[in-house]
């Protein structure tokens, strides 16, 4: 792709100051069917579990197919916006669309109903607060990138929701060279996770974070066990590596600790598709870059962040279990805290049996970013299930239920929303975050696209791990 298309891309991305409803996607896609007719084409790819369409729009007509997905993760609408202005672009630049060599197949939200439940704080303010206090994310077995089929050792997962047996159709049919499943982190530096290692372009993505002035994620990754290509850019997180994890430091068997199917990287694999993933943050604090040497370990930091998080789920298991028996089999909110309690032991065993047995990258002073992600980021993660466990609340208290039983419910929604308060306030407190406007997050997720993109064209469209 020439310099001059890439500099006019991102000059014309419009200063967005919030982000859209799944029926403002829906309109503005139909929207852009109906204006471009000859260009664009817009289909339904499958129905949500609750029968909403997802829609999908295919543009342009080059050798090669490419796939992007946005709110793979429902609590993830930056993608959807990065899509709603890339493809007004496609329809709009005869010269773009022909220069980038590509048949386009966009979805804006493949997690329809998820997103619904997050709109809550798409409109603003985007504060911590706001932002956790709206939140919502299902549970790994009802998420559509992590419920693909998958085999592996004693672990045998074919149950793939609708939403994924969307994106599975797509993938089949279309064979794609290039597969861009559009996440976003919710606070830290960008970081990337691709399918394959391609050194030549890692100035590239460094350098497309940098003109947005959002720095590189040198903290913790999600995953402790995970090796990275170069700084901030890792293989794709893989569950069969989880299950090699948990058979190593469990003592329960991997098969019985987890709960769902393989990502869309890993189904895609079969077919050489190249695949990205770039996180970005909606909220940046500049501790997360600092590689300043701290007076303990990693170790030490890590340890200390896994017996907070314990100490904090028996707080949150405590107040579910008087509610257990009331929760309905369709309260979307409570099968979360259910999984994340679930087994809870187990996967803090392995977690801290992994952080002990690994001196190579514990027992070595604990650097400014690493210490910042396990003291202070959990005031902010940790809202997450507070908020769930509210809304399951309030789900409940919708239907008509005896008065005792709302009592109760209403009684832990409160000890809840009260402890919800006071954790935000202690984050709003002592993480000194910024806002990171959108429209830079879009430079950087839609430059980091276009230059895999290219790269893949420019080899043919299949790149050998």
């Amino acid at each position: 792709m020439e310099q001059k298309l890439l500099e006019k891309l991102l000059k014309d991305i419009p200063d967005y100051q919030a982000f859209l409803t799944v029926d403002e996607m829906d309109e503005s896609s139909k929207r852009l069917a109906d204006e471009y007719p000859d260009k664009v084409a817009i289909f339904e790819a499958g129905k949500s579990r609750k029968g909403h369409p997802i829609y999908c729009l295919k543009i342009g007509t080059g050798p090669l197919n490419a796939f992007m997905f946005g709110c793979p993760h429902p609590n993830e609408p930056m993608g959807a916006m990065m899509l709603e202005y890339f493809s007004r672009k496609l329809a709009e630049d005869d010269e773009l669309r022909e220069a980038l060599g590509y048949t386009w197949y966009l979805i804006k939200s493949i997690d329809v109903d998820g997103t619904q439940l997050n709109e809550g704080w798409f409109k603003g303010p985007i504060t911590l607060t706001n932002y956790t206090r709206h939140y919502f994310r299902p549970a790994g077995y009802e998420q559509a990138e992590w419920t693909f089929p998958m085999d592996y050792k004693n672990y045998h997962w074919n149950t793939p929701i609708p939403e994924t047996q969307t994106l599975m159709r797509i993938i089949d049919e279309t064979k794609p060279a290039f597969m861009f499943s559009l996440h976003n982190a919710g606070f830290g530096g960008t970081y990337w996770y691709v399918s394959k290692d391609m050194p030549e372009l890692w100035d590239k993505l460094y350098a497309a974070s940098e003109r947005q002035g959002i720095p590189l994620h040198l903290g913790e990754p999600e995953v402790n066990y995970i090796k990275p290509f170069a700084p901030a850019i890792f293989p794709f997180i893989s569950l069969a590596d989880e299950y090699d994890q948990l058979e190593k430091f469990a003592t329960a068997p991997p098969e019985t600790l987890l709960n769902c199917g393989e990502s869309s990287d890993a189904y895609a694999r079969k077919y050489g598709t190249t695949a990205l993933v770039c996180e970005l943050p909606y909220f940046y604090e500049p501790r997360i870059m600092s590689q300043k040497e701290m007076p303990f370990t990693r170790r030490e930091a890590a340890l200390k962040k896994l017996k907070n998080s314990i100490l904090e789920d028996d707080l949150i298991e405590e107040r579910y279990n008087r509610v257990k028996a009331l929760i309905s089999s369709d309260n979307p909110f409570a099968k979360m805290v259910d999984v994340c309690l679930k087994d809870r032991d187990q996967h803090a065993q392995a977690e801290r049996g992994f952080i002990e047995s690994n001196d190579a990258e514990y027992a070595r002073p604990c650097k400014e970013s690493e210490a910042f992600d396990n003291l202070e980021l959990p005031k902010f993660y940790r809202l997450f299930m507070w908020t769930l466990l509210i809304r399951a609340c309030e789900h409940e208290l919708e239907k008509d239920r005896p008065q005792a039983e709302r009592d109760l419910l209403s009684a832990v929604a409160k000890e809840a929303e009260d402890r919800f308060n006071e954790r935000a306030a202690e984050a709003e407190r002592d993480i000194h975050y910024q806002v990171t406007p959108i429209r830079r997050l879009i430079g950087v997720q839609l430059t980091s696209g276009m230059l895999i993109a290219d790269y893949v064209k420019a080899h043919g469209g299949e790149i050998r791990p």
